[in-house]
């Protein structure tokens, strides 16, 4: 989460420099004010980004990260509740995708949306019917 914010701020900051930059180049300011055009410019990129994401950075997680995956469930970073599956609770109430509630909360790509446990179950019911065999 701290090197997606790392990120977030970096790219801020690198929007505020290019739109600053380019109007300088088109209007005369006097040097005391470039500070007061660079921090107007950055508050309204900083506001842009933060709508265009939910606010991700102003919220929480409703449980630590590390403690949201386990055995038998996996528990929602939204709303701290438990589920076996996960992806059907994020588009339903939050209209999130899989990648979207990964991206939001700075998560790896690889991050389950089915508790370990509920996965080899269906894997284990799956090979016992033969799905997947040549017949």
């Amino acid at each position: 989460m701290k090197q997606t914010v790392e990120r977030m701020d970096s790219d801020m900051m690198h929007h505020t420099t290019r739109i600053v930059s380019a109007y300088l180049q088109g209007n005369q300011v006097d040097l005391d004010q470039i500070v007061t055009v660079m921090d107007v410019v950055h508050e309204k990129v900083t506001q842009i980004y933060q709508n265009s994401q939910g606010h991700a950075n102003d919220t929480m997680p409703a449980v630590p990260v590390e403690d949201s995956v386990t055995p038998d469930h996996i528990i929602c970073l939204e709303d701290g509740k438990a589920f076996k599956m996960l992806k059907k609770h994020l588009k339903s109430k939050y209209d999130l995708s899989p990648e979207e509630y990964r991206a939001k909360w700075g998560l790896p790509t690889d991050y389950p949306m089915v508790a370990p446990n509920y996965a080899a179950k269906r894997q284990e019911l799956a090979r016992a019917s033969g799905l997947g065999r040549n017949r």
